[in-house]
Parts: structure tokens; C-alpha cells; sequence
């Protein structure tokens, strides 16, 4: 049998996806709106993100990881044969009811706009309940109230990721992973739970700060931490900066140090952490939204994304890009760019665009700029 709750130390096991699992389930529902608004999180600008159209991202990344756990289990439809629990409303118990499955409702919360204090009581009722493992839908700022909920047990816990910034690795790459991690961990490892101050963050600085160091089932399907930094890239900046000079197409210009470099060398200060734009000489766009940016890409003429994979994860898109939505990749060709020291740590290119479809067509194998004229081949998984 599992063991319940945790309550031990050392390495925990439990067998893959025991049917006497009992799992706690909740969704921070505002997580990752302000990505794609242009606000680089919702910490303190939830009614800001909303004024400007933001729409939830948690609550469908929640429905594709229950989904995948219901579907996972045996033929199509099948009962999952778990104890799932979960939180009322919007932190999960309709996200349950679109992925067909019939969770135990343990509490609801307080009032109308949820907060890290309903999080927190929810992971507290899963504890009561003897859960074996606290899986939640959120970013790093989830995740460190969920640590904070957890502290003093052994319990694991597992991040299925929806924040605009997910420096943590406690996460799964995507909510498909997620589910299987929950079908297959067979033991628990401690990982560090990182958040930053999304103030600085929107200023330019990233300063991540360990918030806490929990359980976390063992599994290839887990994120690393994010590292920051990538060596050496004058050479790579000067040269696709000289063919961006030359070039008539609309440039998008990811965020990050990499892309950054391109940005000095093209002669403007770009947005450290945001998306900007670039054709016939000159910055059209500084810090676009998602809508800014299909405002100003023309269908009917050639476009292109520039975009730099994160360091120590290997995501090009889906971790610190949200602006850079399905709608606005499709409209672009895409230029991956990395230093060698950058590309070294990571092995593999991942995407999770919230576009299973999207991310389907990405996969597969890729010229990456490393210098001002090499490439390397590298796989996107």
C-alpha cells in the first residue's frame, strides 16, 4: 500500500499509480493571466490583467492533466480508480467535471476572488485526509504556498505548470506529464521551490529566491530548475543582428539575455523580459502584449520570432514567453537562437504552447544559431 500521507522520511516509495492512491487536486485559477497581456504575472494585477482581456489559463491546463489521468487508466473512459479530492468551484472541482471524473469536494472557497489563504486551507483539508500526494495548477508563487501548506510533513507534492514564471522544479513540462508522473513515481526526491518579486521581475530583474525544499515524485517528466546565464554571445548577437538589418520581414524578439545581446547589437534597449518588435529599421513595438503583437504582424507577409530557449529547462516556448501565444507562432517563421555553453546544459528544446496541436507540429528536429553564421541540430521533444 502507499504510504499515507508521507509521514516518514528518507526515500518514500509508493507503487505506480496504486489504485488505493488518494491525490488532493487544486487550481489556482489566476495563475499566468497576466502573461499574455503583457504584465509578467498576476501577483497584486489580477484586475489589471482582466481590464485588459486577460483570460484564465489554469483551469484548461488543469482540465488536460485530469483528462489525461482519466484517459491513461485502462480503455478510453475508464475510471481512474484513485481517491481524488479536491477544492470547490474554479480550484478544481469544475475542471474534474470537464475532464468526466467525480472527485470528493472538500471545502470551497471563502469568497468570490480566491487567494494563497483558500489554497492554503485546501492543501490543509488534503492533509486531514491522508493524501499521498498534493498535485496543484499554478507558478512559483502556487507552488510556494503549497510548500508553506505542506511544511512539517513528508508529503510530495506535484506542479502542474500555468504561471507566467516557473523558476521552481517542482513542476511537471506539461499537464500530459503530469498526469503520468502521478500514474508511475515509485519514489520521492527533495527540489527546491524558487519564486521572485514580480515587481523587480517586471523591471527587468531576476533575482530567484529559495522559498522552500519539498518532496516531489521522481521522474524524467520533471523540469529542472531554471539557470540563469548562458556564456558567451557577442559573435551569435552580431550576426543575427546583421541579418535582421538586412532583412524585410517583421522580427518578434523574445525575452531573455540571449536575445537581449540581439536587441544592444540592433542598437536599442529592449525589454530584458518582454517581447519586442522590429522591421524596416526600427523598434515598431516595445514590451508587446499578445494582442499587440497580431496587431501588428501581417498575415500576408513574411514574419519571424527570435527567441532564445531557457537555460538549465530547454523551453522555447510555454515558460516566460506567454505573450508569444499559438496565434501568434502560427503567424511566424521561428528562429531559435543559444550559446554553445547554453545548449550543452540542456540536451533537448521543449515547447507547451497550451497548443497540443501546435506543439505536435514544433516537435521534432531543428537548426540552432550558435555563432554568427554555425548551427547545431538540436531535437525539440
Amino acid at each position: 500500500m502507499p504510504l499515507r500521507g508521507g509521514r516518514t522520511g528518507g526515500l518514500l516509495p509508493a507503487p505506480p499509480f496504486d489504485p488505493g492512491m488518494r491525490i488532493g487536486f487544486v487550481v489556482n485559477p489566476i495563475a499566468g493571466m497576466g502573461g499574455r497581456v503583457g504584465l509578467k504575472g498576476t501577483d497584486g494585477k489580477v484586475a489589471e490583467a482582466k481590464r485588459r482581456g486577460a483570460e484564465p489559463r489554469a483551469p484548461e491546463r488543469a482540465r488536460r492533466a485530469l483528462g489525461a489521468l482519466r484517459a491513461g487508466d485502462g480503455p478510453a473512459g475508464a475510471d481512474t480508480g484513485i481517491d481524488l479530492l479536491t477544492w470547490g468551484g474554479e480550484m478544481g472541482a469544475d475542471a474534474a467535471a470537464a475532464a468526466g471524473l467525480d472527485p470528493i469536494v472538500a471545502g470551497s472557497p471563502a469568497g468570490g476572488s480566491t487567494t494563497a489563504d483558500d489554497t492554503g486551507r485546501a492543501v490543509a483539508s488534503f492533509l486531514d485526509a491522508d493524501v499521498d500526494l498534493v498535485v496543484f495548477v499554478g507558478g512559483d508563487g502556487t507552488a510556494a504556498d503549497v510548500a508553506d501548506a505542506v511544511e512539517g510533513t513528508e508529503t510530495p507534492i506535484l506542479g502542474v505548470p500555468a504561471g507566467v514564471k516557473v523558476y521552481s522544479s517542482v513542476f511537471a513540462v506539461s499537464p500530459e506529464d503530469a498526469a503520468e508522473v502521478i500514474r508511475t513515481f515509485e519514489r520521492t526526491e527533495r527540489r527546491e521551490v524558487m519564486d521572485i518579486d514580480e515587481d523587480e521581475y517586471r523591471e527587468g530583474e531576476v533575482n530567484p529566491e529559495l522559498r522552500a525544499v519539498v518532496r516531489v515524485p521522481v521522474a524524467e517528466e520533471l523540469q529542472s530548475s531554471k539557470q540563469l546565464g548562458g556564456g558567451n554571445v557577442e559573435a551569435l548577437a552580431a550576426g543575427v543582428a546583421d541579418d535582421i538589418r538586412t532583412s524585410d520581414k517583421t522580427v518578434v524578439l523574445g525575452p531573455g539575455s540571449t536575445v537581449g545581446a540581439v536587441k544592444a547589437a540592433l542598437g536599442f534597449e529592449g525589454s530584458p523580459i518582454g517581447v519586442d518588435v522590429w522591421r524596416d529599421g526600427e523598434v515598431r513595438v516595445l514590451d508587446a502584449s499578445e494582442a499587440a503583437l497580431l496587431e501588428v504582424l501581417d498575415p500576408a507577409a513574411e514574419n519571424v520570432i527570435v527567441v532564445s530557449p531557457i537555460g538549465g529547462q530547454g523551453f522555447v516556448f510555454g515558460r516566460g514567453n506567454p505573450q508569444l501565444s499559438p496565434a501568434v507562432i502560427r503567424r511566424c517563421d521561428v528562429e531559435i537562437v543559444a550559446s554553445r555553453s547554453k545548449l550543452d546544459t540542456i540536451g533537448e528544446l521543449r515547447v507547451d504552447t497550451d497548443d497540443p496541436e501546435l506543439d505536435a507540429d514544433l516537435r521534432g528536429w531543428t537548426k540552432v544559431r550558435i555563432g554568427r553564421v554555425e548551427r547545431r541540430m538540436m531535437r525539440i521533444v
